[in-house]
């Protein structure tokens, strides 16, 4: 079995937690390392948390880079409202003792990338685009060596999470996004249009607490801390677990399906700043540039996230 091998750009987060076991989990996947960029809370808490969960699933040797503590060009926004005050608040994990790699993310990102044979790095940011965007900007001979970009943010029909208009991720670094989605790089985009319809259930939160390992109480856990928020705001059932959708299409693309089109990022607009703007009904002669994707097998995904996470 060829592996798909990834770096792994992420700003956790509890549902970038379990993206992260996710992939930790599953032989379809090398993760060559997580690059940490500041997002969900600032970069000291989302560097802690990633070591957190690395030592969670028994993976201390996994390199960690710290990356951006703050956008391109605009003051960081965070979500301590969503998250919690570290990011990851739920369940208590003990303080973590690994070391963090040398160096800074996004050096990582190009080395590697100029390193290895071309096409055979996959980038999943599941965070601002910040790490990502820098890289491109200070090295854009490695834009052609990227195989795939496979990233959570945006959203069409769902439209915004952190304001009408917009979701946090592509909010947050709006000209990152805006660098990343123009690069040509083969994209494919998990927006809330997706992610909103994997929500989690109590049938699934009682099927993980089965399980009874520290991961799977991890989970529920930082689930149920998860849940509150969306409960309050959209009346929905659970929580959307947004983040592992991008590695649940790596591992079982046929879970998903969308539409390559159009998508081009708002950086101006008074009220829409931060909006992806997609052309799903094909009105521009813009060229496609993203596979965008609509709806997810719900079933499907939380059993692949079940068998997978108890591995750990």
């Amino acid at each position: 079995m060829e592996k798909t091998r990834v770096i792994i750009d992420t700003d956790p987060g509890q549902d970038d937690a379990v993206a992260i076991l996710l992939a930790l989990a599953s032989p379809e996947i090398e993760v060559l390392a997580l690059t940490v960029v500041a997002g969900n809370v600032p970069l000291a808490h989302t560097v802690r948390n990633a070591q957190k969960i690395c030592e969670l699933a028994g993976r201390p040797d996994l390199p960690i880079y710290a990356g951006c503590d703050a956008p391109l060009f605009r003051p960081l926004t965070t979500a301590e409202y969503v998250h919690g005050e570290t990011g990851l608040d739920g369940i208590e994990l003990p303080a973590p003792t690994m070391p963090l790699a040398q160096g800074h993310a996004v050096d990582f990102i190009i080395d590697t990338l100029r390193r290895e044979p071309e096409g055979s790095i996959t980038l999943v940011p599941i965070g601002p685009l910040t790490n990502i965007a820098a890289a491109f900007q200070r090295a854009p001979d490695i834009i052609p060596r990227v195989r795939q970009i496979v990233l959570m943010g945006g959203a069409y029909f769902e439209v915004g999470n952190v304001t009408p208009a917009a979701e946090f991720n592509i909010y947050v670094d709006p000209e990152a996004a805006q660098i990343v989605f123009d690069a040509g790089v083969d994209l494919v985009v998990m927006p809330l249009d997706v992610t909103h319809r994997a929500l989690t259930s109590q049938d699934w939160l009682d099927r993980m607490a089965a399980i009874d390992t520290p991961v799977a109480r991890a989970v529920v856990s930082w689930t149920g801390f998860f849940e509150r928020y969306d409960r309050a705001k959209y009346g929905a059932e659970g929580a959307p677990l947004h983040d592992p959708c991008t590695i649940a299409w790596l591992i079982r693309p046929g879970l998903f399906s969308g539409r390559r089109i159009n998508v081009e990022i708002e950086t101006e607009g008074r009220y829409t700043l931060g909006m992806t703007v997609a052309d799903w009904w094909g009105v521009t002669d813009r060229a496609p540039n993203a596979l965008f994707m609509r709806d997810v097998d719900r079933a499907g995904f939380f059993d692949l996230l079940t068998e997978r996470l108890a591995r750990l």
